[in-house]
C-alpha cells in the first residue's frame, strides 16, 4: 500500500518509494529502497516536498515516530498531524471506496485503502522489478544473436528458448509490466529491446485470441526473432536519424527476407517464426512488403505481428523522433483502414487497455493523472494515479484512484500528450 508524506514523517525503517518535488534536485534517482537515518536527513535537508512510501515493505506513519510524536494502532484514530499529511491538499477529488480524497471530502480509512489496493499495487509493481531484469538479460542475448549474424555466423536461437519462457511466464503473472517497461526503451537500445517487447505484445495477444500455450510460446518466439533481418542492415541506415532516401528505404524493407533466410540458414524450421519474420509488414489490403500479399493470405500469426511491431514502433524513441503516447497510438492505428485485421487489433486493444500504463490522462475533476492499472472489466476506468491540478495549476499531494470503483464519479476526458505539460519523464510517476 502506498501513502504519501512529508519529509518530517519519515523515519528510519520506511519504504521509500518515490520522492516528489523537483526531479533534478532530490538527492536520489530513481530509487526504491529503506530508508537509514542518512537517507532521512538527505531528504529532510533537500527540499523535497512529499513523498511516497509503500507500508507493505517498511514502517508505515503508525509504527514510528510521526512528526516527532508516537502513534499507536493501525487503522485507529490517527494523530492529527498525520491525518492532515494525508488529505491537506488543495484540489478536490471524487471520494472513491479505493481512493485518498484530498480536499477536505471524507477519506476511507487507511485500513480500507489498504485492503482494496495493496493487491493490485504489489502484482504490478513486483513485476516490474522482475521485468527490468528479464529486460537486461534478453537485451543482452539479442545483441549477441545480432553479433553472430553480422559475422555471417549461424545464430543459435535455442538459446533463447529460457527467455522465451521467462518472457511467457511473466506476461502470465501480469500482463501488463513487461511491455510498459519495455516501451521505454532509449533510441540506442532500441533494436535489441524492440524484439522483447514485441515477444511480450505477442504474448499477451496470444492469451488474449485464447490460443494454446503451445502457440503462445510459438507467438513469443516469432516476436523475440522478428526482426533477425536488421543484422545485416547499413547500420548507418538503420540509425539515421534523418528521413530515409528512396535506395536506404529499399535497404530496410528487405530485411525480412534477409531475417527468413539467416533463420532458415540457422538451421530454425519452425513455421511460425519464419512466417513471422517474413510476413510482418503485410498489409490487410495487400500493399504491405515483401510479397504484397491480401489478407486471406496473410497467417494469423504474421497478423498478430504486424499489430506489436507497429505499436511498439510508434510508441518508442527512435533516432529520427519521440515516441507517441500509447493511447494516441491506439487510437492513430485504429483510423489506418486497410493495415490491420480488425478482429486482432481489437484484441490487441483489450490486452493492453484503451489508456495502456503509462497514458497522461485529464480527469473530469480538472486533473492530470497516469495509468497506473487496468481494470479488466472496464476499458474505459482504469486505476489512475492523480498529481496534477489543472485549475489551480499545481501539483498536489498524489493518491490512486480506481475509476471502475462503485461510487466513483469521475471518468477520463482524454488523453494528454505530455509534452504539452512539459512531463518527459512521465514514467517517475507510475514505475516503481
Amino acid at each position: 500500500m502506498l501513502r504519501t508524506i512529508r519529509p518530517d514523517q519519515l523515519v528510519p525503517g520506511m519504504y521509500v518509494q518515490r520522492l516528489s518535488g523537483s526531479w533534478l534536485d532530490h538527492p536520489f534517482w530513481r530509487r526504491s529502497f529503506v530508508a537509514d537515518a542518512d537517507a532521512v536527513t538527505r531528504i529532510r535537508e533537500s527540499g523535497v516536498p512529499d513523498l511516497v512510501i509503500d507500508v507493505s515493505l517498511g514502517l508505515a506513519p503508525e509504527d514510528g515516530l510521526v512528526g516527532h510524536a508516537r502513534v499507536a494502532g493501525v487503522g485507529a484514530a490517527h494523530a492529527p498531524e498525520q491525518t492532515s499529511a494525508a488529505i491537506d491538499v488543495e484540489v478536490s477529488a471524487p471520494a472513491t471506496a479505493t481512493s485518498s480524497a484530498p480536499g477536505g471530502q471524507a477519506s476511507p480509512p487507511a485500513s480500507a485503502v489498504s485492503t482494496s489496493t495493496s493487491a493490485v499495487a504489489a502484482s504490478f509493481e513486483h513485476e516490474v522489478r522482475s521485468a527490468r531484469e528479464l529486460l537486461e538479460s534478453g537485451r543482452a542475448l539479442v545483441e549477441a544473436m545480432f553479433n553472430e549474424a553480422r559475422l555471417g555466423r549461424c545464430v543459435d536461437t535455442a538459446s533463447a528458448d529460457p527467455l522465451i519462457d521467462a518472457v511467457c511466464e511473466s506476461v502470465l503473472r501480469n500482463p501488463h509490466a513487461l511491455v510498459s517497461v519495455a516501451r521505454l526503451k532509449t533510441a540506442d537500445d532500441y533494436t535489441y529491446l524492440h524484439s522483447m517487447a514485441v515477444a511480450g505484445l505477442m504474448t499477451g495477444l496470444a492469451r488474449r485470441l485464447g490460443l494454446a500455450e503451445g502457440a503462445v510460446h510459438a507467438a513469443a518466439k516469432g516476436g523475440l526473432l522478428h526482426d533477425m533481418g536488421k543484422a545485416v542492415s547499413p547500420l548507418n541506415v538503420l540509425n539515421k536519424p534523418g528521413s530515409l532516401s528512396e535506395d536506404e528505404y529499399a535497404a530496410m524493407r528487405r530485411h525480412p527476407e534477409d531475417g527468413h533466410r539467416l533463420l532458415v540458414e540457422s538451421g530454425v524450421d519452425d513455421p511460425a517464426t519464419l512466417d513471422i519474420a517474413l510476413h510482418h509488414h503485410e498489409k490487410m489490403d495487400g500493399t504491405g512488403y515483401p510479397h504484397r500479399l491480401p489478407g486471406e493470405r496473410i497467417s494469423q500469426m504474421a497478423r498478430m505481428a504486424a499489430v506489436c511491431d507497429v505499436y511498439d514502433a510508434i510508441t518508442s524513441d527512435r533516432p529520427y523522433k519521440r515516441g507517441w503516447c500509447p493511447a494516441e497510438s491506439l487510437k492513430r492505428m485504429a483510423s489506418w483502414t486497410g493495415h490491420f485485421d480488425p478482429v486482432i487489433f481489437q484484441a490487441f486493444v483489450k490486452s493492453l487497455g484503451i489508456y495502456p500504463v503509462g497514458t497522461l490522462v485529464r480527469l473530469q475533476s480538472e486533473q492530470l493523472a497516469v495509468v497506473i492499472e487496468q481494470s479488466p472489466a472496464a476499458l474505459l476506468k482504469p486505476r489512475v494515479r492523480v498529481f496534477h491540478c489543472i485549475r489551480r495549476r499545481t501539483r498536489v499531494l498524489m493518491y490512486e484512484t480506481d475509476l471502475s470503483a462503485p461510487g466513483c464519479t469521475d471518468r477520463i476526458v482524454q488523453s494528454e500528450a505530455p509534452g504539452d505539460w512539459g512531463l518527459r519523464d512521465l514514467e517517475k510517476l507510475w514505475l516503481p
